[in-house]
């Protein structure tokens, strides 16, 4: 697909790559399935660059309006399977 994601430019180059990293592998959990513990990696250093939920509920909200792709359950589905586990979102 070709969109853009949605990223803060007050964030270091790191920062940014990432974020495109966490949602490169929410995209990854819809198109062909992703470990649990690759997401749940991607999702903790995200928090890190995003602590705030409300920061969080927003660009996540940004990237499923231009993506289709909702974070917010693919890391609900990732926090309730068991390590090993392959996270495949419809």
């Amino acid at each position: 697909m070709e969109y853009q994601y949605p990223i803060d430019y007050n964030w270091s180059t790191e920062e940014i790559v990432d974020v495109v990293k966490f949602f490169e592998a929410i995209e990854s959990a819809y198109e062909k399935g992703i470990e649990r513990d690759e997401v749940m990696k991607a999702y903790r250093r995200f928090k890190e660059i995003v602590p705030s939920k409300a920061e969080e509920k927003t660009i996540c909200g940004e990237f499923e309006e231009i993506s289709g792709y909702s974070s917010y359950r693919t890391i609900k589905k990732a926090k309730e399977a068991s390590s090993g586990d392959k996270i495949i979102m419809k």
